[in-house]
């Protein structure tokens, strides 16, 4: 039976009706939302330093033809600053979870690695606390482990000393097909393994908090003023003055969340905002 040809994919369409929406955006940071005909969640759901200059971007893009028939309406919110508009859209995507964004999921339980008494631990995150290094951030042991396992192999090793398997008195296997360093066997010593075992974490190094209580990261656009309330990387809340931050770190604790952490990591340690030390 011959073969059907493949119908020709349909050619793009620049989405008119959206473009006097987009154009009345303000040339401000922000956070964008398409949504289809009466629909109350929105179909995706974007940041950007200048809305209204990546608004008419996505409207000019063919890879998004599909979406953009479907939309129907846009709206904004706008923040004071990159900050503001990456920690909203982080936050509502997480409520709202969009049809067409990547799913992010609160972290229930998170962990991470650490060293103890000489052995590597994995811990729950979720309840960030000051202690030892913690390294990595990982949604669940297994995957924990599963990193792990690719460590061993690109620095050899051992999965005995690393708690991932039980050990033996001949040594583990993986050290008999040299995919072990032999720090099980005797072949290193375990001070050594252990040197390079946190030679090869520290680029998973999870941050020590640096300062001795909550901050606000301060934001402003033209009129516009925003106080990103952060304690032990915790992200708190935002506010429209330093004043109603300042009461913010009274509020019960928030869970310690990965995307949040990756967000504030470069404001906070390079002082990309300006950072108020709230006592």
């Amino acid at each position: 039976m011959p073969l059907r040809p493949t119908p020709p994919a349909p050619s793009f369409e620049y989405p008119a009706h959206l473009r006097a929406q987009a154009e009345a955006a303000p040339r401000a940071p922000g956070v964008y939302f398409f949504y289809a005909q009466d629909d109350s969640l929105p179909l995706y759901i974007g940041k950007s330093v200048d809305l209204r200059s990546r608004l008419l971007a996505h409207l000019r893009n063919p890879e998004e033809a599909r979406m953009l028939r479907q939309a129907q309406r846009i709206e904004y919110q706008q923040t004071a600053g990159e900050i503001g508009a990456l920690l909203l859209e982080s936050r509502l995507i997480k409520e709202m979870q969009p049809l067409k964004n990547k799913r992010l999921r609160r972290q229930r339980r998170l962990c991470s690695l650490r060293m103890h008494n000489g052995k590597l631990e994995i811990i729950d995150t979720t309840a960030l606390a000051e202690g030892p290094q913690l390294y990595g951030l990982f949604r669940s042991r297994r995957m924990a482990i599963e990193a792990l396992m690719l460590l061993a192999d690109e620095h050899r090793l051992c999965h005995s000393l690393m708690g991932i398997e039980p050990p033996s008195a001949k040594g583990c296997f993986r050290a008999q097909i040299r995919k072990c360093a032999g720090a099980c066997r005797g072949d290193e010593t375990h001070a050594a393994h252990t040197e390079r075992l946190l030679q090869a974490l520290a680029h998973w190094a999870v941050h020590r908090w640096p300062y001795p209580a909550a901050i606000a990261l301060h934001e402003c656009h033209g009129q516009m003023e925003q106080y990103h309330v952060v304690d032990n990387w915790r992200y708190i809340g935002t506010y429209a003055s330093q004043a109603e931050a300042r009461l913010a770190p009274a509020l019960p604790p928030q869970s310690f969340d990965a995307d949040s952490y990756k967000i504030l990591v470069r404001p906070v340690l390079f002082e990309s905002a300006r950072v108020v030390l709230l006592s």
